[in-house]
């Protein structure tokens, strides 16, 4: 890894943001320093799932921060993530505009379940090697991600919508600690549970593992007040609680060791641990020092040393999906080529391109009828290990244009897209129609603003009369809205008859 020696992971938790740092040596990676804000961005949720102004300027000046540690990184070096309170917040874009700027890099937004995937990823590699399954369990502020794995490898992914910031403010809202409250609050995260106790369930695992800020709280209060020798226990969470009870209020915990930030959130985390523990069979777990934050880093280093979650599930998407394999090869090294004409060696968009090129065709699992739509639902709607929200939408967006018709489909596409791979990936699909590896020669390809030059070898085009008729349709296509598009090499046809080829 020449091309640089650290790298950074930006954690935007609906409780904490973090910023890891770490030092790269081959496929290795040493922490070097860390950043924490307790910015509680969760409890900025109003019942209309709008973030409020005191929460955003929290976020805003953390990330400020943040930016100030990473001015000297290459954009390659950062990757920033958002999880559930940007996922469930209905003004989360207009947010992300004010907090990328802020921070000097982009921020994705990724589904519970990949979220799940990295905290399993840094989770496993701060534990001893062993082969037996293990459960995880993070409660963070917003959400709660549950993960059955051996060794390196997760096998269950699940995310719940439950989290500390968000149960201790919607059951304990007014402070005060409450038998009544708890029991609210544990009855929630129990109904929350029941969709996956089939799948996460003690007899689905040999040990369970607590990660992040609540589960590392809990294990330091309980053997603090010595209610659990290590770990986290049912006994000592039910002592804990009627500790709680008795201080009657949230200002009045004050528990020696535990941080106020960590305080105000605690009766919520605690609910939702105990309800875990119950419904899930736990008699005892342990806690690990390994986060989602860690899994970034070492999902950052896959990728550079060319171990990519994402093309592993495209391929498992191809398998599943019953993708003819060849056929796919086919338009990805067409598609991604003629890009490279038109556009150069962006990495970014050659690698969604590809992508979509490979999946390009899943829909058919579903109907031939509109198979490109269906492979874009697919795309848009699947839990995909690996990508982001962003990257599946851009993806989709790309398969839901790569056919048809054009024109109609202005309205389900937006400003980001690149016409330049919608035409390159349109284009590789016409030409390897027949499904075999005689592909035309593109002598030339160019771009403009609203325009493409082609030039093809004419020869070809005489052998192949039915790829000069698609083609001239889909010059046409193009023209419906608004691009100039000319193809040298296509003959025109009168009754038959060819004629010279066009310029």
């Amino acid at each position: 890894m020449a091309e640089y020696t650290t790298i950074a992971a930006v954690d935007l938790g609906s409780n904490s943001f973090h910023c890891q740092i770490a030092r790269v040596d081959g496929e290795q990676s040493y922490p070097l320093d860390g950043l924490r804000e307790a910015v509680r961005l969760g409890a900025g949720l109003d019942d209309e799932k709008m973030l409020d102004d005191a929460s955003q300027a929290r976020a805003i000046a953390a990330l400020q921060r943040f930016g100030e540690r990473l001015r000297s990184f290459q954009p390659s070096d950062v990757r920033a993530l958002g999880t559930n309170t940007l996922r469930v917040a209905k003004n989360a874009a207009a947010f992300l505009k004010k907090a990328e700027a802020a921070l000097g890099f982009p921020i994705e937004v990724i589904a519970g379940r990949e979220e799940a995937r990295l905290i399993y990823l840094g989770v496993s590699h701060s534990l001893p090697v062993s082969d037996e399954p293990r459960l995880v369990v993070d409660i963070g502020g917003g959400s709660t991600e549950f993960i059955v794995g051996e060794g390196y490898k997760p096998q269950r992914l699940d995310s719940l919508y439950m989290g500390c910031v968000s149960f201790t403010r919607r059951y304990f809202k007014d402070g005060k600690l409450t038998k009544g409250a708890f029991k609210k609050a544990e009855l929630a995260a129990r109904a929350e549970l029941q969709h996956i106790v089939a799948e996460f369930s003690s007899r689905n695992w040999k040990h369970a593992v607590g990660s992040s800020g609540t589960a590392r709280a809990l294990a330091q209060v309980l053997q603090a007040l010595g209610y659990a020798d290590a770990g986290i226990t049912p006994d000592g969470l039910e002592t804990l609680r009627a500790l709680l009870i008795k201080a009657g209020d949230i200002s009045r915990i004050g528990i020696e060791g535990l941080r106020d930030d960590r305080a105000a959130v605690l009766p919520g985390g605690l609910a939702i641990m105990t309800a875990v523990l119950d419904e899930l069979d736990i008699r005892h777990m342990t806690v690990a020092d390994g986060a989602m934050r860690e899994g970034i880093i070492l999902d950052m280093l896959g990728r550079t040393h060319h171990h990519d979650t994402r093309d592993a599930t495209v391929m498992q998407f191809m398998q599943r999906y019953h993708v003819d394999v060849p056929q796919a090869k086919r338009v990805n090294q067409l598609a991604v080529n003629l890009y490279h004409q038109l556009a150069g060696a962006d990495a970014k968009n050659v690698a969604q391109l590809s992508w979509a090129a490979r999946l390009h065709e899943i829909g058919i699992s579903v109907a031939y009828s509109s198979y490109h739509r269906h492979s874009a639902y697919i795309v848009a709607n699947a839990d995909m290990p690996g990508f982001t929200r962003e990257e599946q939408h851009r993806i989709a967006q790309l398969l839901i244009a790569h056919r048809r018709s054009l024109k109609k489909l202005l309205p389900e596409l937006d400003d980001t897209i690149d016409w330049r791979m919608v035409f390159a990936l349109r284009l590789a699909v016409l030409f390897c129609q027949r499904r075999t590896s005689s592909n035309p020669r593109i002598e030339s390809a160019r771009s403009g603003e609203n325009k493409f030059r082609l030039t093809i070898d004419p020869a070809w085009v005489l052998r192949n009369p039915l790829t000069n008729t698609v083609l001239r349709e889909e010059i046409r296509e193009w023209e419906k809205i608004g691009f100039d598009v000319k193809i040298s090499g296509l003959y025109e046809t009168d009754d038959g008859a060819e004629l010279e080829a066009a310029d």
